[in-house]
């Protein structure tokens, strides 16, 4: 009798679509710099080295994913806006549908530019921006909305859809369409032409500021800019104009300033609280003030952003465990307030749509998105209360 042959395993036809499936997957949830590409070989079920047969490295995997995403947006775009229905309502359920089922292809574009290279970021920005001047168009149809306010209203509703990759809050599929869907629904009836002047607050910090200020500010700046995996202590002190031994003087390490960044710019939010309390009572007011002091404290300075986007950098540790819980206590606070305004809301509703809300105007900062025009505050604030509903 004949030995059989062994049976030889083949190489999936769609092995480089599955590697940038988990690396998207991965990349969502723990952040571009925390992944290895042995961390996506292990969750594909290969070596490392196949790895490298299709992508020269952990950039191209992560160029890979999001214009995976940036193709599903396109492909979720065609579907909505076919003629044979009404193009607001299809758009609203495959864009929900997109950032509930699949959160990587409406989340990766949040961060990773300050990972890709030049010409990768433009491919991802030219194709990003034109999807949403069609978001825009089926937007703005039989309506009064101008081209500025839709494609405001579309950038806006991209960031609600996708806001659940943003928090640990997990509900069931259908009823996180629910939600989303009841959310974006708030935003495209929304005006933001129509957003009152965004009320002033006095300026963070007073008397000169120190060498430890500026060092906290240099580091913001650089942060905010090109990652915190992509700056060192060097580039910190030569932004000062000190050498990086010097800085140490001041803080034992790059996390220690990180951490710096963070409790400072949750004391200008916590200074925010205190001018609301003082105000008034009423919590969907009190909501209100807190989302004018936010957007206040986000476009005045880059502590809040730089802090928020390496986030991931203080996750585990000792030494910032502190920070991390003044931050949720922090979101805590504005779901407590939206609990009190609105009894029948459960807390997971909350949870759901005070993260909506704040990433908005996160979002936009990131992107850098409009930041310069004198109306963005006063539009992000209106935006953010209308996804409240306060």
């Amino acid at each position: 009798m004949a030995s059989e042959k062994p049976t030889r395993r083949t190489r999936p036809a769609d092995r480089k679509a599955q590697l940038v499936e988990h690396a998207a997957a991965l990349f969502a949830d723990r952040g571009y710099t925390q992944v290895s590409l042995a961390d996506i070989a292990r969750a594909a079920g290969v070596t490392a080295p196949s790895v490298y047969r299709h992508f020269d490295d952990k950039r191209s995997l992560l160029a890979a994913a999001v214009l995976a995403g940036v193709d599903d947006l396109e492909a979720c775009t065609d579907r909505a806006l076919r003629d044979d229905g009404p193009p607001t309502a299809d758009l609203i359920s495959t864009v929900c549908a997109l950032g509930v089922r699949r959160p990587q292809s409406t989340s990766l574009w949040r961060w990773a530019s300050q990972h890709l290279t030049d010409e990768q970021n433009r491919e991802v920005v030219l194709r990003t921006r034109g999807i949403l001047h069609r978001w825009a168009g089926a937007l703005a149809e039989g309506t009064d909305l101008s081209e500025r306010e839709a494609v405001t209203l579309a950038w806006a509703v991209l960031s609600v859809a996708g806001s659940l990759s943003v928090h640990n809050t997990r509900i069931p599929t259908t009823r996180a369409l629910g939600e989303i869907d009841t959310l974006v629904r708030r935003v495209i009836a929304l005006r933001p032409a129509s957003a009152p002047p965004l009320p002033t607050m006095p300026p963070a910090g007073v008397g000169e500021p120190t060498r430890r200020d500026e060092i906290l500010d240099a580091a913001a700046e650089l942060f905010a800019d090109r990652g915190y995996a992509d700056v060192g202590v060097d580039d910190i002190g030569a932004a000062v104009g000190i050498t990086g031994p010097s800085v140490y003087k001041h803080f034992s390490s790059k996390l220690a300033i990180l951490a710096g960044i963070g409790h400072r710019s949750a004391a200008r939010l916590e200074a925010g609280v205190m001018a609301a309390y003082t105000s008034t009572a009423d919590p969907a007011k009190l909501l209100a003030l807190l989302v004018d002091s936010y957007v206040n404290v986000i476009t005045s300075t880059q502590d809040l952003s730089a802090s928020f986007n390496n986030s991931h950098a203080l996750a585990g540790q000792p030494t910032a465990s502190d920070l991390v819980d003044i931050q949720r206590r922090y979101v805590a606070r504005w779901m407590d307030l939206l609990m009190q305004a609105d009894p029948g809301i459960s807390r997971e509703r909350a949870a759901v749509t005070v993260h909506a809300a704040l990433s908005i105007v996160n979002d936009a900062i990131r992107m850098r998105r409009g930041v310069h025009r004198p109306e963005f505050g006063a539009q992000m604030a209106y935006l953010m209360k209308g996804v409240l509903a306060v």
